[in-house]
């Protein structure tokens, strides 16, 4: 038996429960991991509350990092005692340990620690695919990211300054606002107090963008497209405001024939090889100190009801994680 968070309708973060759980040994292809540590995200909060729907009850959590303890048949690149983090569905890493696919998982490089990879794997993963693989960033451009002192925008902020971009980002604090600046966002915007649109025409001399990140979500979207020049790309990866309303198509032509895209993470990483080429993009930047990853927060994994809540609050900046 193991203990393990789940829910058994959709709700609000008091329709999570803490359960003991029956774990079978791993089947064929699957390994079983030990946490030492579990990472939170907002799609987590998407899952609870039926925004994305799953089969009830369920267990919940898509990032982990921790220690092999079985293999189960066919799995050869992997063995007892491996350190391995992962960012994948199905839910359930909010657990003592669980089974999952083998080539779901990557190994754990030498100076990077457990809690730092549970930390990591989702925020990082995605900030690897939004500026190195949707919109190449690259020496010379201006960008865009919005919640920039959260976690993804922390990794953005501090990854995308790191290749010679200048990085606007919006914030709902001043205590948000220096965070972001420490994390290499040139120029942080108070949402509350300044039109962004507004900033960004002067910080570009009326030039715009070629790209914004957002995953705002229904408040910021009218306006994100108003940051972008002709032919500027609106990428959508989350929505902690609510979904964006539905829109006129004609919108993209009427505002600069602008590409859009709405992606997730899970099909950048769908296959073992862009799974691992990307993680190992990601620890490559985190081992050069290019990119930090910063853990503002911890909870024992009891208390995930308490850590939902501070995270739909917005009282949490940089990554989050779960302790078993």
């Amino acid at each position: 038996m193991v203990k393990a968070i789940q829910f058994k309708s959709a709700g609000g973060p008091e329709v999570l429960e803490m359960t003991d759980v029956d774990l079978a040994a791993p089947g064929a292809g699957e390994i079983q991991v030990k946490h030492t540590a579990i990472g939170l995200n907002f799609i987590d909060t998407y899952h609870r509350s039926g925004l994305y729907p799953l089969p009830l009850p369920s267990g919940i959590g898509m990032e982990g990092a921790g220690a092999v303890a079985a293999v189960g048949s066919g799995v050869t690149d992997l063995k007892e005692g491996d350190r391995v983090a992962y960012a994948s569905p199905p839910p359930g890493s909010y657990a003592e340990a669980r089974n999952i696919a083998a080539d779901r998982v990557v190994k754990i490089p030498d100076g990077v620690e457990d809690r730092t990879a549970a930390a990591m794997m989702l925020k990082g993963m995605t900030a690897q695919y939004l500026i190195r693989q949707i919109y190449k960033v690259s020496k010379g451009d201006t960008i865009l990211i919005h919640a920039a002192a959260g976690g993804v925008g922390q990794i953005v902020c501090q990854w995308a300054s790191s290749l010679g971009a200048t990085v606007i980002g919006t914030v709902g604090s001043k205590e948000k606002a220096e965070i972001a600046k420490a994390n290499g966002c040139h120029h942080p915007v108070l949402y509350n107090d300044e039109d962004f649109v507004e900033r960004v025409k002067e910080i570009t001399d009326g030039k715009m963008l070629p790209v914004v990140y957002d995953s705002i979500g229904a408040t910021t979207f009218e306006k994100s497209l108003d940051c972008l020049r002709p032919r500027g790309l609106m990428v959508s990866f989350g929505q902690a405001a609510g979904p964006i309303p539905p829109v006129n198509l004609g919108i993209f032509a009427q505002k600069g024939s602008l590409f859009f895209t709405r992606p997730t993470l899970f099909n950048y990483i769908s296959t073992a090889e862009d799974l691992r080429a990307t993680a190992s993009d990601l620890f490559d930047a985190v081992k050069s100190g290019a990119v930090k990853i910063h853990i503002d927060q911890t909870f024992p994994l009891a208390e995930a009801r308490a850590a939902h809540e501070a995270l739909e609050a917005r009282k949490t900046t940089g990554s989050t994680i779960l302790l078993p």
